[in-house]
């Protein structure tokens, strides 16, 4: 297992759609475990396969030490190409930060509960339903799959003013 470097704004790949994965292969079961000591690292409780450069439909996750619900997911999680099924009506709204925006966060609003399907790494095809954390976290991470970050859910003022801000960080870090 390695520690991969987590690309942060405005690096322009995490605007790009990720790739459904065919099979799981051992490269891609390398790349789950890497990303899953990655997200430990960083510490997060979930990480998308762009984050680490990886335009690939993969996600982890570990909601132990953060799980407000009680409920019994296996930990850690891996996700291959997850894909939401149906969502409620019902929002709910969390505060949420990412890797990807290091030290921001914000209250977003989503749908309170989704059923989502993935293949796990045994190739096994899974559906379950999500509330919660789990409802939010799932969401975030498939969201980055698909281009989306948290911050498209803000107002223009606050998309606005963390673009700027990190625009700024990357110029001074010379990226």
């Amino acid at each position: 297992m390695a520690i991969r470097e987590i690309i942060v704004l405005p690096d322009k790949q995490l605007r790009l759609v990720s790739k459904p994965i065919e099979k799981v292969t051992p490269e891609i079961r390398k790349l789950a475990d890497d990303m899953l000591e990655t997200m430990y690292d960083a510490p997060g409780i979930g990480l998308a396969g762009i984050q680490v450069a990886q335009p690939l439909r993969i996600i982890t996750m570990d909601l132990a030490k953060r799980d407000e619900e009680g409920e019994t997911q296996p930990r850690p999680r891996v996700f291959i190409n997850p894909e939401i099924l149906s969502a409620s009506e019902d929002m709910s709204v969390y505060e949420e930060g990412c890797l990807s925006i290091p030290e921001y966060y914000e209250e977003v609003e989503r749908p309170a509960a989704v059923s989502v399907r993935f293949t796990d790494l045994d190739g096994k095809v899974h559906e379950e339903d999500a509330a919660g954390l789990y409802a939010t976290c799932i969401q975030h991470e498939i969201d980055h799959l698909n281009g989306v970050l948290f911050g498209d859910y803000l107002s223009k003022l606050k998309r606005d003013r963390v673009m700027k801000k990190f625009t700024k960080a990357a110029k001074l870090a010379g990226k």
